[in-house]
């Protein structure tokens, strides 16, 4: 029952347009900004953040299958995925937790923007970029998109003290209503979710940024 009530939820994903985003502004600490910004300007390059290079290949070699109808071309797609794991996992997110939210806010289109104006794969609100970037940050760039909305997420979660369906609400812009955390939760369950074969060993993941 519960397998085929994810059949449907997924069937539904892969039909509907990407999900607007629309994350509010709002004032933010000093010492919480100083720490976004640092996040945000960092220009490490991107890496699978694993203990073993199997796991690192298996993982890649995964959600490459699973992501080559979306994205066709191997070099783009595996460029993706290994800049969503290193982002994700230097914010102390779980790489299959943005999978999910990418494919409910964007369809994977870094070019995407909603109705309110968020853009690219994240769908990241500009106001960001004035609240702790500058201005040669460009939100359709891949790895900027994905910096900020894993700080951003990150920054929520730490807000609503670990609270993910509340964090994912403010990351939308929709706090206190289901459909959005359900979708990106039914994302990340139903289609991204991965376990390390054995005898791989398991990946490491960075502390948050934020405390």
């Amino acid at each position: 029952m519960i397998r085929s009530g994810i059949v449907v939820l997924l069937a539904a994903l892969a039909a509907m347009p990407a999900w607007a985003g629309a994350q509010k502004e709002e004032a933010l600490a000093a010492n919480v900004a100083s720490t976004m910004r640092r996040s945000v300007s960092d220009a490490n390059a991107p890496r699978l953040v694993f203990d073993d290079q199997r796991e690192a290949d298996a993982w890649l070699g995964e959600m490459s299958s699973r992501l080559v109808k979306r994205i066709p071309d191997k070099w783009t797609r595996e460029r993706l995925l290994t800049a969503i794991h290193y982002e994700a996992t230097r914010a102390g997110l779980d790489p299959q937790l943005v999978l999910g939210l990418i494919q409910v806010e964007s369809g994977f289109n870094k070019y995407a923007i909603s109705g309110a104006g968020a853009r690219g794969l994240m769908q990241v609100m500009p106001f960001w970029v004035r609240s702790i970037g500058n201005a040669q940050h460009n939100l359709f760039d891949l790895t900027t998109n994905l910096r900020y909305g894993c700080t951003i997420l990150r920054y929520y979660l730490d807000i609503e003290r670990g609270n993910l369906f509340r964090a994912l609400g403010r990351y939308n812009g929709s706090l206190g209503r289901a459909e959005y955390p359900n979708l990106v939760v039914g994302a990340w369950k139903g289609r991204w979710h991965w376990v390390a074969p054995l005898p791989v060993k398991t990946a490491a993941v960075a502390p948050p940024l934020l405390r």
